[in-house]
């Protein structure tokens, strides 16, 4: 799949969901935040049916990610099981975190 790049920037801003291809086996999705200036940030998924009839992420189930859970520094981790949908959220501050999602997975023959 091809790169996701988003960045927020502002109190209680919430980046747009990235789908995942939860069919790709094995799973590897790789995450990464860098921050400028002061920010403090939290990495969510979900493992919703973003594609139902009438969902929107602002009344979805979001898991905080064990350790980018109101992070205030560049950080990378990563998620090795199928999740639906993954986003970032500033909690508080005026600096600015870019934040990229590359999933990959499977082999070609």
């Amino acid at each position: 799949m091809r790169p996701f790049v988003t960045t927020v920037n502002n109190v209680t801003t919430t980046s747009p969901v990235y789908v995942t291809d939860i069919y790709t086996a094995p799973t590897n999705i790789a995450l990464n935040v860098v921050v400028t200036g002061t920010i403090n940030y939290t990495v969510q998924y979900t493992f919703d049916d973003v594609f139902a009839s009438g969902y929107t992420p602002a009344s979805g189930n979001w898991t905080d990610h064990p350790s980018l859970t109101s992070q205030t520094t560049s950080k990378d981790s990563n998620i090795s099981y199928p999740v639906r949908g993954i986003r970032i959220k500033s909690n508080s501050g005026t600096g600015s975190a870019l934040f990229t999602v590359i999933q990959s997975g499977g082999s070609v023959s």
